[in-house]
């Protein structure tokens, strides 16, 4: 795994703009990309697009990482926001293309979209579209295994705030899995 150590003289050294240290960063951080936006998209070309995406926004911002909370924590955002972005172009994709259920699936579970935990991304959309201010200690927690305080840290919030917001989701998302709506 990642060194805290190694993983600070990376960051100072990658944002002087030194292109070996950016791609050693980027080889560091792949894996850990990668198994955070598996959470998302299980299918692995769809993962493997959306870590793409996301050491390419890690690349080109990481001038804007300020410091205040954890690196890790800051990448975690990021490759979430960038699974769930692939997701949502997915399903653009897919209603471009109309593409429809086989028959003896069960919506929840099987997706036309490859490789997505479809209930699962339908419950996150409802409850961003229901409960935005949710949404984002949500996934930091409980798809990016963030510790409660990190996640107070990045979102700068009172660590009771947080612990709330990610109850009242988790009772959310609880309710849609289960009765599938």
């Amino acid at each position: 795994m990642l060194e805290e150590v190694e993983l600070t003289q990376l960051v100072a050294s990658a944002r002087t703009g030194d292109p070996v240290s950016l791609d050693h960063l980027l080889a560091k951080l792949r894996p850990l990309v990668m198994r955070r936006c598996s959470r998302f998209l299980p299918h692995h070309a769809d993962a493997e697009e959306a870590a793409q995406d996301a050491l390419l926004s890690i690349s080109t911002h990481l001038h804007e990482y300020s410091g205040r909370g954890s690196f890790l924590g800051w990448v975690t955002v990021i490759a979430s926001n960038s699974a769930r972005s692939t997701y949502r172009s997915m399903c653009r994709r897919a209603e471009d293309s109309h593409a429809v259920l086989p028959e003896n699936t069960d919506p929840r579970t099987t997706s036309v979209i490859a490789g997505t935990r479809l209930d699962l991304m339908e419950a996150l959309s409802a409850l961003e579209k229901q409960h935005p201010a949710l949404v984002e200690s949500f996934v930091l927690r409980d798809l990016g295994d963030l510790t409660y305080v990190q996640v107070a840290e990045i979102l700068d919030a009172p660590l009771g705030t947080v612990k709330d917001r990610i109850h009242q989701a988790r009772r959310f998302m609880r309710d849609r899995l289960v009765s599938g709506l």
